[in-house]
């Protein structure tokens, strides 16, 4: 939705731009279990229940910091860290002023997943946050990100595929990419145009 705000309708950054949003949700749910079930909500994949041997029901009975669930958390993080790399080369193609905004929502919510870790994995007991100077931080550290990205050669992960759960978002807002190789800017083009004019012999 952001990328069509600002009219990025390439199809590889709507792909990366898809995997930031996924990665953000996997740490609000990875942040959130506790809570979540405190709730009578649950929104870990069922199938990874069925593998560590949990229960929906069972969890919200007890909402206790078990070690399956603290592997849980631990793989929900991992998931979103793999996303959070691949969703970068995107940034790249975003306009330069929305850059380091981008990058620092990806580092707060990446910070969030840090401190999680560091608890141990366990969201059942407490929530993860992050503080005021921590985001200011990382805040400076987006800048600096955005900066590097927009000066180094393009990754060529930003050609990866889309996930499956967020292809159909990417082929309903995607439009043609034009050609990097050409003048395909429209403003560049009505400039080549008047250019070409100007240089044109008048017709006697």
């Amino acid at each position: 939705m952001m990328c069509v705000l600002m009219r990025v309708r390439d199809e590889h950054a709507l792909a990366r731009a898809c995997d930031l949003g996924v990665a953000m949700q996997l740490t609000n749910i990875a942040r959130d279990v506790g809570e979540d079930a405190r709730q009578g909500r649950m929104y870990l994949p069922t199938d990874w229940l069925e593998e560590f041997g949990l229960t929906a029901e069972g969890i919200f009975a007890n909402a206790a910091p078990s070690a399956a669930l603290k592997q849980m958390t631990k793989r929900l993080l991992g998931e979103a860290n793999r996303l959070y790399l691949r969703s970068e080369p995107g940034i790249a193609r975003l306009p330069l002023s929305a850059r380091p905004g981008i990058f620092a929502a990806r580092h707060c919510y990446d910070a969030i997943g840090g401190k999680l870790a560091r608890m141990n994995h366990d969201s059942m007991t407490g929530r993860a946050t992050t503080t005021g100077g921590h985001k200011l931080r990382l805040l400076g550290l987006s800048i600096l990100r955005a900066g590097w990205i927009s000066v180094t050669p393009e990754s060529p992960v930003v050609y990866a595929r889309s996930l499956p759960e967020t292809a159909f978002l990417v082929s309903a807002a995607a439009h043609p990419a034009p050609d990097r190789g050409t003048w395909g800017d429209p403003l560049l083009s009505v400039l080549s145009q008047l250019k070409a004019q100007d240089h044109a012999t008048p017709a006697e």
